[in-house]
């Protein structure tokens, strides 16, 4: 209502404008007319500039001014070389021309170039004084990422894009109760991040308009930064890689966190469900590991001595199969229980 105000009070002071100065030869009235005109035409370019970036719009603008720096400094050899006066002011108002226009378009295109942290990546190499970890919604949602930045052992700037924080602000919003909560746990464990001390996270406004995908544009930040991209989705995982890009797998730290079971093993577990096949049985591990046992589906609901036959090493994370055994002291191997 207020920007239909202001838009209105504008043109009528264009118009009021020109019919006070008069500067067309036809009277008042048609200066009127042509202010109005002008003053619309000013208002449809301000409406479009206002669906602009803010990142594209401020590397056109800085992109037009390095070219009028350039197209001066050209004119100045320009305007030694011996030719008519005609001749001379055509190379240069075309020399004047052809780098603002060059200039304008390359800043409206790649107005990443001009993010300071690009600048800094772009001197700065791949100094290890600043390494540049980027997260993406998946692991912001997770929320394990705060943990593992509280113990310290992720160094370096923790890089939030903006376009991140949009899909998360889109979760947040859902419809979808489920995703909304997610949505918001995302958001607090960034506000949990950002208020961590010796942690230095910024938000990053570089983004890449002709690409769709989330994580596509993730990929692209991280060569574009020389960042490596903290996640924990399998699919992101496997195409940055191919890309050449190097990936922080939050599933994969975890993994390698969890106790070596070896076959022959013994343990002790709770047969939470049956399995899939016939007299089966499935326990979990604290650190979530799945456990299949053998001839435990009568054991529902029941602590059962296990002895471990295989372990299978996935993407996904590690499965053991185990036997169930009438007693604990099986074998003599008392010592070599592991209790859960």
């Amino acid at each position: 209502m207020w920007i239909l105000f202001i838009r209105l009070l504008f043109l009528a002071a264009i118009a009021l404008a020109t019919a006070a100065y008069a500067p067309m030869p036809w009277g008042r009235t048609v200066s009127a007319a042509v202010g109005a005109v002008l003053g619309l035409a000013f208002i449809y370019i301000e409406s479009r500039i206002r669906t602009v970036p803010a990142r594209q719009f401020a590397g056109g603008f800085i992109g037009a001014l390095l070219g009028i720096v350039l197209a001066f400094l050209v004119g100045i050899p320009l305007s030694k070389i011996p030719m008519s006066a005609g001749a001379q002011a055509f190379w240069q108002t075309l020399v004047f021309l052809f780098f603002i226009y060059l200039g304008l378009m390359l800043g409206w295109k790649k107005g990443e170039w001009f993010d300071p942290m690009a600048i800094l990546a772009y001197f700065r190499g791949s100094s290890p004084q600043r390494q540049y970890k980027i997260l993406d919604t998946s692991v912001i949602i997770d929320g394990r990422i705060a943990d593992i930045c509280e113990t310290g052992f992720l160094d370096g700037t923790m890089v939030i894009p903006q376009f991140v924080l949009k899909e998360l602000q889109q979760v947040a919003d859902s419809a979808d109760s489920l995703k909304r909560n997610r949505g918001r746990r995302g958001l607090d464990i960034l506000q949990k991040i950002r208020k961590m001390s010796g942690i230095d996270v910024h938000i990053s406004e570089i983004d890449f308009p002709d690409v769709r995908e989330v994580d596509l544009k993730l990929i692209e930040l991280a060569k574009n930064i020389n960042g490596k991209i903290v996640t924990n989705d399998f699919n992101l995982n496997k195409v940055a890689q191919l890309r050449g890009v190097s990936v922080l797998n939050i599933n994969e730290l975890a993994n390698a966190l969890k106790p070596v079971v070896l076959p022959g093993e013994f343990m002790r577990v709770f047969i939470l469900k049956e399995g899939k096949e016939y007299n089966q049985g499935v326990a979990y591990l604290d650190d979530g590991t799945m456990v299949v046992v053998d001839n435990a589906r009568k054991l529902l609901g029941k602590n059962v001595d296990v002895t471990v036959t295989s372990v299978l090493q996935t993407t996904a994370g590690k499965m053991i199969f185990g036997k169930a055994i009438d007693s604990p002291n099986h074998g003599g191997n008392e010592s070599r229980k592991r209790p859960i």
